[in-house]
């Protein structure tokens, strides 16, 4: 699906199902130099369960057009136009690693506006290694082999995939390398730059749930514990899973735990 946001052409991944703003709504947020299909697997599991999903390529990533948004502040703007362009009013909303501020920001910025937050792979603040962030400027294959190495499990990088047949390492490595020259550099600015995650998650009022990979290096679980203690406003408590034998790359090397607990998360009553 393809929408004009602000001037500029979005397109959108919707699980391979018609659109249909009636039926609950949720939006899938992709991370640092990738696009929308990071989230393929999970995007059908909720079309086929009663979900229509929104998981857009973000500005300057992917099919959509522009240049990619230098703040996380400034994608959390952008994400709300999104929503008035697709007619929805009210949405959850999942984001991974950079598409979890995104979400996290949004939450706390447009509270009347989501309904459900789930931040998978995150942090706050979230800061880039030094020598990443120069790799990015400076020499892009040796920032997606760091990012490999991070990102995925031993297994992984031996050749395990849930996939049978699929490098994970070497289609997220083909996935990066299709982004334009500064689009990693920009992504990882931002996730450094931002300041307000805390501050966003002590404002969030929704049911909010963290999925942690056991064996995220990136990420790793110990790290998320002020953000899970700034969630503390939420009803109930902000919800803790981990995913077992999965790194920072969760949505690709545990495709299915992932999709049934955002589904599961979802549906709770």
């Amino acid at each position: 699906m393809q929408l004009t946001v602000s001037g500029l052409p979005v397109f959108i991944y919707t699980g391979g199902q018609s659109f249909a703003p009636a039926q609950p709504v949720v939006v899938l947020l992709h991370g640092a130099a990738h696009d929308h299909s990071v989230w393929n697997f999970q995007a059908r599991h909720l079309a086929r369960h009663g979900f229509s999903v929104l998981a857009p390529d973000l500005p300057g990533h992917g099919r959509s057009g522009g240049a990619p948004l230098a703040s996380i502040e400034a994608l959390a703007d952008w994400l709300a136009t999104l929503l008035d362009a697709a007619g929805v009013r009210r949405a959850a909303i999942a984001g991974h690693s950079m598409g979890s501020l995104v979400a996290l920001q949004a939450a706390a910025q447009f509270p009347d506006r989501i309904t459900q937050l789930i931040l998978l792979g995150s942090v706050a603040p979230m800061p880039v290694a030094a020598p990443l962030l120069s790799a990015a400027h400076d020499d892009r294959a040796v920032a997606h082999a760091m990012i490999n190495q991070w990102s995925y499990t031993f297994a992984s990088q031996l050749g395990a995939s849930a996939v049978p047949g699929i490098s994970l390492m070497g289609l997220n490595r083909r996935l990066m390398e299709r982004q334009g020259d500064s689009v990693l550099a920009i992504d990882l600015g931002a996730c450094n730059a931002y300041e307000n995650g805390l501050a966003a998650a002590a404002a969030v009022r929704c049911p909010t749930l963290l999925l942690c990979a056991d064996r995220d290096q990136m990420t790793p679980r110990r790290a998320v514990k002020p953000l899970h203690e700034a969630l503390a406003g939420v009803a109930d408590g902000a919800r803790m899973i981990s995913i077992p034998r999965a790194g920072h790359a969760m949505l690709a090397e545990a495709p299915d735990a992932v999709g049934n607990a955002i589904r599961s998360f979802l549906t709770r009553r």
